[in-house]
């Protein structure tokens, strides 16, 4: 098992320059002291783990993800309780995941306890970084990844590889706060094909989504949706979000795994509190056409989107070529939103102001 060593950076930020950082931290803009670093090569196996200031990489301009994309990360939240404690919600889900997309891109699979023994390391460490319990929806966001770090020209998996840790304090991931999301369907691009690599959480992924979501913003969009790659006939997903729809009669359903859509972790924690609180959830293939007809008719009560950035984030009106829909007006009055509902469980869960009984928390300092 990888041990982090910790080397203390002697530049920390001052506390009153980190506690006005935390005060309005964005998503994203800022980054803590530190940085989890560990290195894989194919004689010696995952070894050299260390905790070291945050800084620039120095890479070679032959190095391997520059040239051929070999690398994949991943995202999850560390939150402040009411004892002072920082918990993580659902980390190894986000371990698995890694595992399984390191397989994907023919990268060194990372062990579970290795993946969290970087995390808990890190935060320990940085732990001023994590936002006070109480302070809105705020929270520290950790981004492990790995790349190819080997320097050479040729299509062949690396046999040399580098896993870090960042982290950064974050606010809301939408400026505009909690209101419903304006989409797009995309019909000229397409996130992910089959046997490609949309199910691994991988940069390329989102590179291929970005046409897509400048479409849309063109059109006065927040972002994109994605259809299947073959027929461009069934949702598939946003460029970093998955998508549920919810129909009067209390189905929530989701499009089903196909190979190229992520697997979520809030996308499967929705599915489970869904069922806690009542409502039917379904895993299937939709038509947009569904989506269509269904806001026709009133059938369809609302839409969310929901990922570890953005949590739960209502979808108030979706655009296409020629035609849009709002399915806003079709709640009967005085109905609870289910995706607010179901917000304000999840996020009761990771602050801690609920009992875990799921056992999704794992406490990391």
């Amino acid at each position: 098992m990888l041990t982090f060593a910790v080397t203390p950076s002697t530049e920390r930020t001052a506390d009153d320059a980190r506690e006005a950082i935390l005060a309005n931290p964005g998503f994203g803009k800022q980054f803590t002291d530190h940085m989890a670093l560990a290195t894989w090569t194919d004689r010696d196996g995952w070894h050299d783990g260390r905790v070291v200031p945050y800084g620039p990489l120095s890479l070679d301009p032959a190095t391997a993800v520059l040239h051929y994309a070999q690398e994949i990360f991943e995202g999850l939240k560390a939150y402040r309780h009411q004892d002072g404690s920082v918990w993580a919600f659902r980390p190894q889900a986000n371990a698995q995941r890694m595992i399984r997309s390191a397989h994907r891109l023919a990268l060194p699979p990372l062990p579970e306890e290795d993946f969290m023994a970087s995390l808990t390391a890190l935060v320990e460490v940085d732990r001023d970084w994590v936002p006070a319990y109480g302070t809105g929806e705020m929270s520290l966001y950790l981004r492990p990844f790995m790349f190819a770090s080997e320097a050479f020209l040729g299509v062949r998996p690396a046999a040399h590889v580098t896993y870090g840790v960042i982290a950064s304090p974050a606010g809301a991931y939408f400026s505009g706060g909690l209101s419903p999301v304006t989409l797009w369907i995309s019909t000229d691009f397409a996130r992910a094909g089959a046997g490609g690599t949309g199910a691994a959480k991988c940069g390329g992924n989102y590179a291929s989504s970005l046409a897509g979501q400048l479409e849309g913003i063109k059109h006065g969009c927040d972002q994109a949706v994605f259809l299947d790659s073959s027929t461009q006939t069934y949702i598939e997903e946003l460029g970093g979000m998955n998508l549920f729809l919810v129909y009067r009669d209390g189905r929530i359903v989701t499009p089903e795994l196909t190979g190229s859509i992520l697997e979520g972790v809030t996308r499967s924690s929705v599915l489970q509190l869904a069922k806690e609180l009542g409502y039917a959830p379904e895993e299937r293939r939709i038509p947009i056409q569904e989506w269509k007809d269904g806001a026709a008719s009133g059938e369809l009560a609302e839409v969310f989107a929901c990922g570890t950035a953005a949590v739960i984030t209502p979808v108030g009106e979706l655009k296409w070529d020629g035609g849009s829909c709002d399915h806003q007006g079709n709640r009967r009055d005085g109905e609870p939103s289910v995706a607010l509902t179901l917000r304000e469980r999840l996020l009761d869960i990771q602050y801690g102001r609920a009992a875990d009984e799921l056992g999704w928390m794992t406490r990391l300092a």
